[in-house]
């Protein structure tokens, strides 16, 4: 009889158990921390998430796997391959980036963010956003979706006093909960058809699956999808989004740009791509239209916003980000048209290193100006040239890495590698609404951008840079910069052999 002890490669799931750990100690360490040494529980997030970070490094060499089958070491729930280590490489670095502007974001805060707890729950949710995509079985994938964003509901409605935080924390929490219960409900369709909650074995048993159970089946997929659709924020499931990131601290807002961006992409992949090939003539349409939709909606809601009105620059960062959801589905669509999906999925890498890169650029720089303006109009961002000329310019850039145009050279080849994918996979008319959609886009940049070196009205405004809001400035503006001087870095994840 094989026994049922099995050893656990702990080197494979390095990276999300450090964040969990840390995220433990902070939380120990915040009972016997004096007041006046809260900063340093901050610290200690910031040196967790970089060991984290680092511990991606010994496992470039090769694929692991662990907590396998007795019988089948072949079905594992956990695997470390080059899909896992590219979105826990997203996850854990831009997690770190959120956490330098959470530094800051605690200390103008007035004690109205509690140290402790924030803490807590801010890495809680970074090690469930880094478990997510080496989750390679429904039931492992179910529950790091759920600690990556139950965490992040507290954290929006954390701020003491604040009305507009705690609405924004429970329409956020309604409509999350609301998509979780659907998503559960698919799953167990998928279960009860299959057998199985392994993604390959589900893949193997879903295309054979008994005449009786073909309907419960199919609902099943529909309704898992229809939950990960909420969480990539995608049209009709992204209305939460504007309020949500006005009333979250704004590196919350940065943080539910990305890393919960990049935690739903990675579960619908490996949801369509990995477990339901099979399904693709159901999902990759749909999809289809998701995308064209997303973005549509995304990018005409940020067109539509008012440079005066309070909280603009949130807003328009917010729509913004729904538009970008858009191109992200884009490739998650062609690949199940596509010959090769998973170059198709390389595709959605490549525009989310991109974006987590430039788009937490533009939130550090929301929060520098946020400093100044409590409002944070689009109006407050005029003549900033004027009063901190380097910051102007990287906030240009990083607009302009979004619009896709030179010198944001990574945005154009990120951009123009979704639209390869569309077009090879033959959705011709998506790529057409792609382009107008970036026409669109085109419109709300640049006239942000032209805002920057506009004269002041009145005299300029200074903004004191803290220290780890200058190394959020710096490190993404670094990267933004290398990434277009060398964007062979990330374009070369559009090849095949991810999974």
């Amino acid at each position: 009889m094989s026994s049922l002890v099995q050893s656990v490669d702990w080197l494979a799931i390095a990276p999300p158990t450090v964040a969990a750990v840390v995220g433990l100690v902070v939380l120990v360490a915040d009972l016997f921390v004096a007041e006046a040494r809260k900063p340093l529980l901050g610290w200690i997030a910031v040196g967790g998430l970089a060991v984290a970070a680092l511990m991606l490094l010994p496992l470039l060499d090769a694929d692991r796997s662990t907590f396998c089958l007795v019988g089948d070491t072949e079905v594992c729930s956990y695997t470390a391959d080059r899909f896992t280590l590219v979105i826990q490489l997203l996850v854990l670095g831009g997690a770190l980036l959120c956490a330098l502007l959470s530094v800051t974001a605690l200390k103008d805060s007035g004690k109205r963010l509690p140290e402790g707890e924030y803490w807590f729950l801010f890495l809680s949710s970074a090690a469930g956003a880094a478990l997510l995509p080496a989750s390679r079985d429904l039931a492992t994938l179910v529950v790091a979706l759920e600690v990556a964003s139950l965490p992040a509901f507290a954290l929006v409605g954390l701020r003491h006093g604040d009305r507009r935080s705690s609405e924004a924390a429970l329409k956020f929490f309604l409509s999350s909960v609301t998509a979780t219960a659907v998503s559960l409900l698919g799953i167990s369709f998928v279960y009860a058809a299959t057998g199985t909650l392994h993604l390959t074995r589900v893949a193997e048993r879903i295309q054979d699956v008994d005449g009786q159970l073909a309907t419960l089946a199919q609902t099943g997929v529909v309704l898992t999808l229809v939950g990960f659709a909420f969480k990539t924020a995608a049209v009709p499931f992204h209305f939460w989004v504007p309020d949500t990131y006005v009333g979250a601290p704004l590196p919350i807002a940065a943080y539910l740009s990305v890393i919960g961006k990049a935690v739903g992409f990675s579960g619908l992949i490996l949801v369509t791509v990995v477990a339901l090939p099979s399904y693709a003539d159901a999902w990759a349409p749909a999809l289809a239209v998701l995308a064209a939709l997303t973005m549509t909606v995304g990018n005409v809601g940020a067109l539509r916003q008012q440079s005066t009105r309070a909280y603009s620059a949130v807003r328009l960062l917010a729509w913004s980000s729904v538009g970008q959801a858009g191109y992200l589905l884009v490739p998650i669509a062609a690949a199940g048209y596509a010959d090769d999906p998973e170059k198709s999925v390389g595709s959605t890498l490549a525009y989310a290193l991109m974006y987590g890169a430039v788009n937490l650029g533009a939130f550090a720089v929301a929060a520098l100006v946020g400093r100044a303006h409590r409002l944070n109009r689009v109006a407050d961002y005029r003549g900033l040239y004027a009063a901190s000329p380097l910051t102007a310019l990287l906030m240009g850039f990083f607009l302009l890495c979004l619009a896709g145009l030179p010198p944001g050279v990574i945005g154009l080849f990120a951009k123009v590698t979704v639209f390869a994918a569309a077009v090879d996979a033959g959705l011709g008319w998506l790529a057409v609404v792609m382009a107008v959609n970036v026409v669109i886009a085109l419109v709300y940049y640049l006239r942000w951008t032209a805002l920057l070196f506009r004269a002041p009205e009145g005299e300029a405004a200074t903004h004191r840079l803290p220290a780890p809001l200058t190394a959020a400035l710096a490190l993404t503006g670094v990267l933004g910069v290398a990434l277009s001087g060398a964007p062979q870095l990330v374009l070369r994840f559009t090849e095949t052999g991810l999974f």
